[in-house]
């Protein structure tokens, strides 16, 4: 169990244990922040493989939350299935409106990797990527689809796509308690502001740990 106040040092994220399925340390910061509680609710886009770098996969295995997953590949659908039970999992791709059927790319030498940017393709993939055609929806339609009303916890990595993925967002209907959010040098200003006009701050102790990833909070009122 991560007690409270271990986020004021390294050993109190050490004292987590060793992170087991994510691509990095989230899993561990991820547990701090919530003190290993049970039975949370979480938004997973970008969710990819349903336990390899994966942010959520420990809190609904080890500590019974659920949640809702998206992914543009719907490859990933059928283990969420089999192995996922308290996850619902989507395929679309996630932006500002819904109801479209737009490019998507897909790299072939990362699995891990797609996106709804050509130039970020063309960037990391170079010749060896994809296009499809896929369907897309904003976060407000999908948790409506899934019938959601809660969510404590948000994870995002769509590879530059966060922008538009959190203009389709209600946040301050939802107002989860911790959003993980992958923040690459062109959407970072943008990512920042959308943050800054719903009243939630960056945690800065997480920096240190976390150099690929950013996390939110809402503001604490001012006593």
């Amino acid at each position: 169990m991560c007690p409270a106040g271990a986020a004021d040092s390294l050993d109190g994220l050490l004292h987590c244990g060793k992170k087991l399925y994510s691509q990095y340390d989230e899993e561990l910061i991820i547990r701090q922040y919530f003190h290993d509680r049970h039975g949370g609710r979480f938004l997973d886009v970008g969710a990819a493989h349903y336990m390899t770098g994966s942010t959520t996969y420990y809190l609904e295995r080890h500590l019974d939350w659920s949640g809702v997953a998206v992914d543009a590949r719907a490859e990933y659908g059928p283990d969420y299935v089999r192995y996922r039970p308290k996850t619902r999992f989507f395929s679309y791709v996630v932006t500002d409106h819904s109801g479209t059927t737009e490019p998507f790319f897909t790299l072939g030498a990362n699995y891990l990797m797609s996106t709804q940017s050509r130039d970020w393709a063309e960037r990391f993939g170079r010749d060896d990527y994809q296009t499809v055609l896929l369907q897309t929806i904003t976060l407000n339609d999908l948790l409506a689809k899934a019938g959601a009303t809660q969510i404590d916890f948000l994870s995002m990595d769509i590879e530059t796509g966060e922008p538009a993925a959190l203009a389709g967002f209600d946040i301050e209907r939802y107002r989860p308690e911790l959003v993980c959010i992958e923040v690459t040098e062109g959407v970072r200003d943008r990512v920042s502001g959308y943050f800054a006009a719903h009243r939630y701050e960056r945690i800065a102790r997480y920096a240190a740990y976390d150099t690929i990833n950013w996390y939110f909070e809402p503001k604490h009122p001012v006593p």
